[in-house]
């Protein structure tokens, strides 16, 4: 009984040390081979498309009635106060500090971070990872390097899209739904939000492209079980994905806020 309770308690504690140091071993590796030729750059430009490109029309979606609904909840919190005018300062910083980069990379971790998931998880269980290593390919630079690569590179210009796109969703309805005067909601956002509450959420958005797609290489290279296993491990790099962005996301807040 005794024995049974400590495998209960141990188990889980064991699988997140392994997984943890699976994780760093494969960011280690991806860092160190990013600087070994070949270059592969159409192999770069391919994935920056999938993840960039083929998401931009969730990303403008997701912004623009993101910046609409926390315009229309600013303007009822603010308005018992009558303080409407604060709606585009509201607005502008929140989706710059935090809804932008936050939103735009759980998306981008549900769309591309699970079919990366599923894609690399589907080649380590039809053993096409091993013919990789029988032709003397490294894995390691001729899959996950490109993807973590274009992460990082498109992270921060879908964070832009989102972000603008919030800022105008949320003017349409401040000022042309809710009556709130063009001039003040314009100007009280250009007073307080600056451009390093900007910058900060690219920094953000940089390193949820660097957790997002590092995540989902990991969880498909270590895929086990056949089709079973392929779709565990894509539900589970969602899942990952989500919490390390929000865990990350409070981190750098610390320190940049």
């Amino acid at each position: 009984m005794i024995t049974n309770f400590f495998e209960i308690v141990g188990s889980p504690i064991l699988k997140f040390i392994v997984g943890s140091g699976r994780l760093f071993l494969i960011l280690i590796d991806t860092i160190r081979w990013m600087f070994v030729p070949p270059y592969r750059i159409k192999l770069l430009l391919k994935q920056m498309e999938f993840i960039g490109v083929n998401s931009l029309s969730v990303i403008i979606l997701t912004g623009t009635f993101t910046g609409m609904v926390f315009s229309f909840q600013s303007y009822i919190g603010f308005h018992k106060f009558g303080a409407e005018y604060m709606v585009g300062t509201v607005v502008g910083l929140g989706m710059a500090r935090e809804l932008g980069p936050v939103l735009s990379s759980i998306m981008v971790a549900a769309r591309a971070g699970s079919a990366i998931a599923a894609e690399i998880g589907t080649m380590r269980v039809t053993e096409q990872i091993d013919a990789l290593y029988a032709l003397a390919i490294e894995p390691v630079q001729y899959l996950i390097v490109p993807r973590v690569l274009a992460g990082v590179i498109v992270m921060p210009i879908l964070n832009v899209i989102a972000v603008f796109c919030g800022i105008v969703g949320g003017y349409f309805v401040g000022v042309e739904v809710l009556g709130i005067n063009k001039t003040l909601f314009l100007e009280t956002m250009y007073k307080y939000v600056e451009f390093e509450d900007l910058y900060n959420g690219i920094i953000k958005a940089t390193v949820f492209g660097l957790v997002l797609t590092l995540v989902g290489c990991y969880k498909g290279f270590y895929t086990t079980g056949g089709a079973e296993g392929v779709g565990k491990s894509t539900t589970e790099s969602v899942v990952m994905s989500c919490v390390l962005i929000l865990v990350f996301d409070y981190i750098l807040t610390a320190f940049m806020f």
